[in-house]
């Protein structure tokens, strides 16, 4: 009987296609959009995570995500080394300056001020130059891919910010001597990463300096624990890089409107696709009522017919997910190069997976408790 199931789903090509298309279209569209929602959601954390050989960030206790710009006094970072169970500390200026291009044009970059003596703190990986020279006069290293256009130069000396060129770091002069690859982060502003000390000197003059304390664990050491002592020095909060990440994320969700209205359109997206979805196989279902009549006048009894639509089910599940979740790979690949955050954790398509064969399950149930009361005798009229 399930052959004959099958042979019943493709009869009509035209009406196979639109059912298979309809739930391929539910899976493009809930899959795709949960992608992209995850990608731009992992990016607001990007930076922490490249950051990411520190057991624990030390900040001031208001901070609420990695721009929010709060500093501690020079003395913090003596008490945080003398706590037990920390191995190392470092320090890490983090603030927007502004920068005069080449070209004479004004940008806000983020400054990063890493510790001059171990470095610690320094981006992933360099891409020219390497990290020591950091350490040479006026030096300071780029993200290669930052794309700085020094669009005021004649249209046909336009180029992008490259090592070697001079800057003014808010009226002090700095080199580019080296470039360092990461990948893309939620904040566009280009960033420059130079020594703690150097960073202090082109800053505006403060009482407080210190926006973060890298932290290393002497070996076996709880973080929870240490982190516990740290808070108790009072003014100040501790936590794991993956804590400080979901904070950052949190905050960005909740207190401002841009993943907020995505998420809303992705619900949206995943309403419609359901929607579609179902219509699609429970028509597919009403327009093949006759046949499951002649099948009950021939005999077939209510399990038979209940076992042929569950093959429908799956086989149209399947077919259209896998269809869907295909192309949504395919697209978000394509899409990639060009700045679309895309992320599809193995979350994503079991999710859909679900959804999709939760949806046509429902539209099953509901055909087939139509045809469970269909009288045999429609088929002679």
């Amino acid at each position: 009987m399930n052959l004959v199931a099958l042979k019943m789903l493709v009869g009509d090509r035209m009406k196979y296609f639109a059912l298979i298309a309809g739930v391929a279209f539910a899976s493009l569209l809930i899959t795709q959009q949960a992608s992209i929602f995850t990608g731009y959601a992992l990016r607001t954390g990007a930076w922490i995570r490249e950051t990411g050989y520190a057991d624990l960030w030390v900040m001031d206790e208001q901070v609420e995500h990695t721009v929010d710009i709060k500093r501690m006094g020079d003395m913090t970072l003596s008490r945080v080394r003398g706590v037990e169970g920390v191995a190392w500390a470092s320090p890490m200026y983090y603030g927007f300056l502004n920068v005069v291009l080449p070209d004479g044009s004004r940008q806000n970059f983020r400054i990063i001020g890493i510790d001059d003596a171990t470095l610690s703190g320094a981006p992933p990986k360099m891409v020219e130059g390497q990290y020591s020279d950091l350490r040479r006069d006026r030096a300071v290293i780029m993200n290669h891919a930052a794309n700085v256009m020094l669009d005021r130069f004649p249209a046909e000396a336009r180029r992008y910010l490259r090592v070697g060129d001079r800057v003014s770091v808010n009226d002090n002069e700095v080199e580019i001597v080296g470039s360092y690859s990461a990948g893309p982060e939620f904040f566009w502003e280009p960033i420059f990463y130079t020594t703690y000390s150097r960073a202090i000197f082109m800053s505006p003059t403060e009482r407080k300096n210190l926006q973060y304390i890298l932290v290393k664990l002497r070996e076996g050491e709880d973080a929870r624990m240490v982190a516990d002592r740290i808070n108790a020095l009072g003014g100040v909060r501790a936590m794991t890089g993956r804590e400080f990440e979901n904070q950052t994320m949190w905050w960005i969700l909740v207190q401002t409107g841009i993943l907020v209205n995505f998420g809303i359109t992705i619900a949206l997206g995943f309403v419609i696709g359901m929607l579609v979805a179902g219509q699609t196989f429970y028509t597919f279902i009403l327009d093949n009522l006759r046949n499951f009549g002649a099948l009950k006048a021939m005999g077939v009894g209510n399990g038979r017919i209940v076992m042929m639509m569950a093959t429908q089910v799956v086989v149209v599940a399947l077919l259209g997910y896998g269809i869907g979740v295909g192309l949504a790979s395919l697209t978000g690949a394509a899409f990639s190069g060009v700045g679309l955050a895309f992320q599809m954790p193995w979350q994503i398509p079991a999710g859909g997976l679900v959804a999709v064969g939760g949806v046509c399950m429902v539209a099953g149930i509901l055909s087939m408790m139509k045809v469970m009361r269909l009288e045999p005798g429609v088929v002679f009229r």
